[in-house]
């Protein structure tokens, strides 16, 4: 195999061919897209006096009030004790209430109080304005087939992995 310096080199190896093209490279470009939209968001959120993280918290309990805290802990892709600190943080703010589950005292289920919808109707404008600068240059349907797009990935990753054979 012939090879012209070390991009010929990168585009041949079977592990990393994708790095000569990384920036047209879908993962990248995800990613990169989620990193700045996650900075942006931080910077408009301290105005508010939250933090991204508790955002996020806060938007579940919202969709999925009453859940246990390791659903939303898992739900968030943290640990369970990370999760229940940044709970101690909103809980000593006002936003979120630990209830005792009934149906397993060994559980807590996590609702948002009456502060907590307020903070996140104050937000709303914040995400709306980011969202609207994100997708700035793309047209309406274009905004719709994109959400499509990016749900139709979302369910592809999120199915249950196939189980391996051992042995």
């Amino acid at each position: 195999m012939k090879t012209n310096g070390m991009n010929d080199c990168l585009a041949y190896n079977k592990h990393s061919y994708y790095m000569q093209g990384m920036s047209d490279n879908l993962g990248f470009l995800l990613g990169d897209a989620a990193r700045l939209l996650r900075r942006s968001f931080d910077e408009r959120a301290r105005i508010v006096g939250v933090t991204r993280p508790q955002w996020r918290v806060l938007a579940l309990l919202k969709r999925f009030d009453g859940s246990t805290q390791v659903t939303v802990a898992d739900m968030l892709d943290v640990e369970p004790i990370t999760l229940g600190r940044m709970v101690d943080r909103l809980q000593d703010a006002g936003l979120v209430e630990r209830r005792a589950d009934p149906a397993d005292r060994r559980s807590w289920r996590l609702h948002l109080t009456p502060d907590g919808e307020q903070k996140i109707e104050a937000l709303r404008p914040t995400a709306l304005a980011l969202f609207d600068d994100a997708l700035a240059g793309l047209d309406a349907a274009q905004r719709l087939e994109l959400e499509a797009m990016l749900n139709v990935i979302r369910s592809n990753l999120t199915r249950k992995p196939l189980e391996v054979p051992h042995g």
